[in-house]
């Protein structure tokens, strides 16, 4: 048997227990359900607050929100009653048939009482209880976007307050639980999709989770040794203590995904930028589509074909010959292989004028010259010709002053190996300096001053060989 169930804006919700009933099979008693599941029990108990909400809420999105918003500003106000006439002065600028749409609503929902011997409006304790529910509704959220955030704060603030007076309900902290595994999984798929944009936008989400979750941890230990004794209460807190320690112990996970995340970035050439720089200006800028535009030195063209036309050359391409399939041939003899030459590739010709630089620097140093101690590295890097000098070759140049002193890097021939020999170390500092270029506004201050007179090891060799 089918049931059909028709409602209009005027239908008034069912009373008692046989309007849920009438859902369920033949045959099955409504008792054994309720029995079976507690919250179904609960639920139809409170006719009057599925009522109330269910006239507040019926009915297009545009006059339920009028509703819920001029419900929730008389359910802000401090006063216990209010004349007409100081409803009309708050929703002035309401429409007043609109106004008195509303107000009929919500007495005949039993959400607002009107009081014949004074004259006034008050809101009953049916309309607290709803009030409550829909608190969520006017709370503001600390960022767009943040919903889970503000969700999370709500549920951790009612498990919270119920805790501490007493009354906390095995349904709230299994909402709670539900939350917590919804973030988990969230964060576990940004976690796997290995897209640094994503995993960095999880990141953040999930630093604010763990902020609230830090600060209710206290609340949720105490409500799990409260809840010694009631059988649903102490399984649901259990499984909020398992769910908060595996959404905590994902800080971990998100290091060593953005880690390797860090590693796989590629460096554009000498220029300093990176992969991820040229994903986020494409991501933000307007218009992309233009970019392409001077780029085509024609644009496309849509060709169009008659049916005619299909025939003939599909016609022309089954009488076309086919060529024959090329025939097997032997192994041709043995060559005497070419001789070549192996060449390496040139390293740039700002290591060379590096070289230089510090080479001069430590003659200075040899004989004795006022100044020469300690040198700035922005000398280093600007080099005799600073207004010469482009930020790739600036750049270039700062990523090998680390190699100055490097063990490794010292025992290897070439010009990377006379830099690691040079007797200077490089000594930044965490401050930046301003500079008058036009490429560089700011760089690292920084200092090359004199090495020690022990050599690195396999130094002395390469120079004796």
């Amino acid at each position: 048997m089918r049931l059909d169930i028709e409602l209009d804006e005027g239908a008034e919700a069912g009373t008692g227990l046989g309007a849920v009933a009438d859902f369920f099979r033949d045959g099955y008693l409504f008792g054994d359900a309720a029995a079976d599941a507690p919250l179904l029990g609960r639920i139809t108990r409170q006719q009057a607050l599925t009522q109330a909400l269910s006239g507040l809420f019926h009915g297009p999105a545009a006059l339920v929100q009028l509703r819920v918003w001029v419900f929730l500003q008389l359910a802000s106000q401090g006063d216990a009653q209010w004349p007409r006439e100081r409803i009309d002065e708050l929703f002035a600028a309401l429409r007043p048939e609109a106004l008195d749409t509303v107000l009929k609503r919500l007495r005949d929902v039993a959400l607002l009482a009107w009081d014949e011997t004074q004259r006034t409006y008050a809101l009953p304790p049916l309309a607290q209880r709803v009030a409550g529910l829909l608190a969520p509704l006017a709370a503001e959220t600390a960022e767009e976007g943040d919903a889970d955030g503000g969700e999370l704060a709500a549920l951790l603030g009612q498990v919270v307050g119920a805790n501490q007076l007493g009354s906390v309900d095995a349904a709230q902290v299994q909402l709670l639980h539900a939350q917590l595994a919804r973030l988990h999984g969230e964060f576990a798929d940004a976690i796997a999709s290995g897209s640094e944009f994503r995993l960095r936008e999880a990141r953040k989400r999930y630093d604010r989770a763990a902020v609230l979750i830090d600060r209710a941890s206290d609340a949720i230990s105490a409500l799990i040794g409260n809840a010694q004794g009631h059988l649903l209460l102490e399984r649901a807190a259990r499984g909020l203590g398992q769910a908060q320690s595996r959404l905590l112990a994902m800080a971990s996970q998100f290091n060593r995904a953005l880690q390797q995340v860090d590693r796989q970035r590629v460096t554009l050439g000498t220029t300093g930028l990176t992969s991820t720089d040229v994903r986020r200006w494409l991501q933000a800028a307007p218009q992309l589509p233009r970019l392409l535009d001077g780029a085509l030195a024609q644009p496309t063209q849509l060709a169009t074909l008659a049916p005619h036309e299909l025939l003939d050359v599909v016609e022309a391409e089954f009488e076309r010959d086919r060529p024959q399939a090329s025939q097997a041939e032997a192994l041709p003899s043995a060559q005497a292989a070419p001789a070549g030459q192996l060449s390496a590739v040139a390293l740039p010709r700002e290591l060379g004028d590096l070289n230089a630089l510090l080479a001069a620097w430590a003659g200075d140093l040899a004989n004795n010259d006022a100044g020469a101690d300690a040198r700035s590295a922005a000398a280093a890097l600007l080099g005799p010709r600073p207004a010469a000098t482009r930020y790739a070759q600036l750049a270039y140049k700062a990523q090998l002053l680390p190699l100055l002193g490097d063990p490794q890097a010292a025992v290897l021939p070439g010009l990377t190996g006379e830099l690691a020999r040079q007797p200077w170390r490089i000594e930044w500092q965490a401050e930046a300096q301003a500079l008058e270029h036009d490429q560089v506004e700011l760089l690292s201050r920084g200092r090359l001053v004199p090495a020690t007179n022990d050599s690195p090891p396999g130094a002395e060799e390469l120079n004796n060989g």
